[in-house]
């Protein structure tokens, strides 16, 4: 599968499904983190060209706080976890019971990082069990800079396998009532040859159609 052209909306659905897992997988683990309950859900899953990243996150100048790994093993590629920075404030304050401040320091970025490895994890791990492929995610590098300047660093890599991205959208709560919740956005970026792989596993062929 190559060709992004080819996905239908059953492979979305099927990998919205399984972001669904990692998301209930991550919350048990940030719940544990945190020490009160954590509820996560992910709203949406689709495809973006490389040029719409940008404009996902609030556009190239948007100062965005990014955690970045190389996937490894079966399935091999990149993946970004990428918060805008009220967002990654209102993460720290969670994690840390700290005010938001107007920056974030070396310990702001550690937790985030830490955050950004375990939904991570829980997304790569949820995928692994249901296709039982050795599917290993690199220590995680964290950074933040304006989102144009956070995507030219990745795609000097990412590039080199396609000009999309998925996109899982992720919400959690760490709070009853809460209405504004923290939003996040994963963007997967498989090696082409590495989405065969995974649909074969799952038992879908690049044949098969959605509605």
């Amino acid at each position: 599968m190559n060709n992004w052209k080819q996905f239908s909306k059953m492979h979305m659905d099927i990998l919205k499904e399984i972001g669904n897992i990692g998301a209930g997988h991550a919350a048990t683990s940030l719940s544990s983190l945190l020490q009160k309950p954590v509820e996560m859900k992910v709203p949406d899953a689709r495809l973006v060209s490389f040029n719409e990243i940008s404009e996902r996150l609030g556009g190239a100048e948007q100062v965005v706080v990014t955690t970045l790994l190389t996937i490894q093993g079966d399935v091999t590629g990149y993946m970004f976890f990428i918060l805008q920075q009220d967002g990654a404030k209102r993460l720290i304050h969670s994690l840390l019971n700290q005010e938001e401040a107007d920056s974030c320091n070396e310990l702001h970025l550690s937790a985030v990082q830490e955050v950004g490895n375990i939904l991570s994890g829980s997304y790569l791990s949820a995928l692994a069990d249901l296709t039982g492929l050795n599917i290993q995610p690199s220590v995680p590098e964290v950074a933040i800079d304006m989102a144009a300047a956070i995507l030219s660093y990745g795609l000097l890599e990412v590039g080199k396998v396609g000009d999309h991205a998925l996109v899982i959208d992720t919400c959690f709560y760490d709070r009853p009532g809460q209405e504004r919740p923290i939003e996040g956005h994963f963007f997967l970026l498989p090696d082409p040859d590495s989405f065969s792989i995974l649909f074969q596993a799952l038992g879908v062929t690049e044949h098969d159609k959605g509605d």
